[in-house]
């Protein structure tokens, strides 16, 4: 091969990368630095160094989940310093998979892989457990190579990756099909489009929480809101307050939001969890910079 079809391979793997990227920081804006920092050690290589490279996916692949790991291990305390709830980046359904993909099947794993519901779970992992899940479960990476990249023996990270799963798998205990998900959404949003509290109140589950992310760039609500009659409240009294605001349906990786229309624009995209017939979560990301991808 020569060494601009070597080139040639390299930039093409920029989606894949991408997407991988995008799964373990949460945001695109993180996933594409990590993919920059990849491509600047790419190309610092000599040229000799790049030829000895026998699979330039896999040293790129490396690479990447290596920086994504060292942004992961200090992610933590920006988190912390972040203004009202950090919540992952909500992207459009199909957003970093692969177009090629014909089977509906593989599409839908892997639309899953982006939800919200999902990334808020890989949140409360380590960095070791997040990496070596998304490599495994998402990526198909045998557990040998994911050890060079984490530092770890294979049967580490094979634990890794199983206790990984073993919390993804607990939080879809309950979780309705996406049918009955879209339509208890529906009945939610037709509740609040009418005013109706008491109707809004009997599709939230008595613990409901609703978090706003708005990173201190517009306004949100600086702490989660808990309990179905507050959460109603707060929502109604938002969209009392918002009257110029559309509120339109829209298909998530997570299934039925909303997207939240002002001067022509998304202002903020809304996921909601379904567990049994209710409403459990409510997630609203209003902060400009995690809406890139839907303007």
């Amino acid at each position: 091969m020569t060494a601009q079809e070597i080139d040639a391979e390299v930039i093409g793997e920029r989606r894949r990368l991408l997407s991988l990227a995008f799964r373990m920081l949460g945001t695109v804006a993180e996933a594409e630095d990590a993919v920059q920092e990849t491509y600047i050690r790419w190309y610092r290589l000599s040229q000799a160094q790049r030829d000895a490279v026998e699979v330039p996916r896999a040293w790129l692949t490396r690479v990447a989940s290596r920086v994504c790991l060292d942004v992961l291990g200090s992610a933590r305390v920006r988190r912390e310093r972040y203004v009202g709830p950090w919540l992952p980046e909500p992207v459009p359904s199909l957003a970093f998979t692969d177009p090629a993909l014909d089977d509906p099947a593989d599409r839908a794993t892997l639309d899953e892989s982006i939800s919200t519901a999902l990334l808020v779970v890989l949140e409360s992992m380590t960095p070791a457990e997040r990496v070596a899940f998304v490599l495994h479960d998402v990526f198909a990476m045998p557990f040998g190579e994911i050890a060079e990249v984490v530092g770890r023996t294979p049967a580490a990270c094979r634990q890794l990756a199983t206790s990984a799963r073993r919390r993804v798998d607990g939080t879809r205990s309950g979780r309705v099909s996406r049918a009955a998900h879209d339509a208890t959404v529906r009945a939610f949003a037709a509740a609040a489009r009418a005013g109706d509290l008491i109707a809004l109140v009997t599709t939230l589950d008595p613990d409901v929480v609703l978090r706003s992310d708005g990173g201190g760039l517009v306004r949100a609500a600086l702490h989660p809101v808990r309990g179905s009659d507050k959460v109603a409240r707060f929502l109604l009294g938002a969209l009392g307050k918002s009257p110029a605001a559309e509120v339109l349906e829209l298909e998530t990786p997570d299934g039925l939001g909303f997207a939240l229309w002002a001067e022509s624009r998304v202002v903020g995209v809304v996921t909601l969890e379904v567990t049994t017939d209710r409403i459990t979560d409510v997630r609203m990301v209003v902060n400009p910079e995690k809406l890139t991808l839907w303007n």
